[in-house]
């Protein structure tokens, strides 16, 4: 059985190991494989593992021993499902392997706004505080979270533990959520979208990237949010309306943004939020935790040991 992983590198550049995953046949393992390159690493295997590299309707026709398609994480965009069905294909993905690493990204976002930590460290570091008169400084707004408002789109595994978090901090939690009332704890308030919008001084995302919800941050919505309030993104980058977001910082309309995705990765240079005001990027690490990977490489493996033994599980293409 030949085993190729297309692109292994984001989740073990080197501090895991594939050891558990070679010994389960004969194993090719790229770091990263171009869409030029998708066939002639795939030639003659039965299993492919995929993380972000685009598999087609077309790719699976020219690869006739491939059986399994092993999306090594949560989101199976990447995949032609369809094509997969039609086929007989068996596609798994990773479900829930990154939730606390993620929702704790939520926290650090929220924080370093709050707070803005990476800022004051930055003046320390300019000499800034031993040039100080006083025993303390800071130049920015520093905002205590009890109290305010957190607004959850999609409730979730990672909306869910999101909202557990700040519980803990004594904020007030609304959710935009399919969940009725009754599913919810007692701590959680359902609200409508717009209502959540206008109400909550913060605003994170967890849902699914779908037709409906693509750019469901734009203009419109943005206009109703306080111009105290700030948006985190932790799912997916197309959720916003990148330039309109950029426009709303840049003019005050809201006032921070904290984003771990964007619609294009690695972005464009010209991407307007890379220079927008009070806008902070992180590069797509909210998953990346060495927990959170260690967790994906076990399940990647239970999933192929299952598939093997004929007891699939975590298929997406049934």
């Amino acid at each position: 059985m030949r085993i190729v992983v297309l692109d292994g590198y984001p989740a073990n550049p080197g501090d895991l190991c594939w050891d558990e995953l070679q010994a389960l046949g004969e194993c090719s393992i790229y770091d990263r494989t171009a869409p030029a390159e998708v066939l002639e690493h795939s030639a003659g295997a039965e299993i492919l593992l995929t993380n972000k590299t685009v598999l087609t309707a077309e790719h699976m026709a020219a690869l006739p021993e491939l059986k399994y398609i092993g999306v090594l994480a949560t989101g199976y965009n990447v995949v032609d499902i369809d094509a997969a069905k039609e086929r007989g294909i068996v596609v798994t993905n990773i479900p829930a392997y990154s939730t606390d690493s993620v929702a704790q990204m939520v926290f650090a976002h929220i924080l370093n706004i709050a707070q803005q930590v990476q800022h004051h460290s930055e003046e320390v570091r300019k000499g800034r505080w031993s040039a100080s008169k006083d025993f303390c400084f800071w130049d920015t707004p520093l905002i205590e979270l009890r109290g305010k408002k957190l607004g959850i789109i999609g409730l979730g595994h990672t909306g869910f533990t999101t909202a557990r978090i700040a519980i803990g901090f004594g904020m007030q939690v609304c959710a935009y959520t399919s969940k009725t009332n009754f599913q919810l704890p007692p701590e959680v308030r359902k609200m409508e979208l717009d209502e959540l919008f206008r109400e909550c001084d913060i605003i994170s995302l967890h849902c699914p990237l779908t037709d409906s919800t693509r750019e469901l941050v734009n203009a419109e919505r943005l206009k109703m949010m306080k111009p105290t309030a700030f948006l985190i993104n932790t799912g997916r980058g197309p959720l916003i309306d990148e330039q309109a977001l950029a426009d709303a910082l840049n003019n005050g309309t809201i006032y921070a943004a904290g984003l771990d995705v964007l619609s294009q990765e690695p972005p464009r240079a010209d991407n307007p939020l890379l220079t927008a005001r009070n806008c902070y990027i992180t590069p797509h690490i909210a998953w990346a935790s060495t927990a959170a990977r260690e967790r994906l490489m076990q399940i990647m493996l239970a999933n192929i040991k299952a598939y093997l033994d004929g007891k699939v599980i975590n298929n997406v293409a049934k």
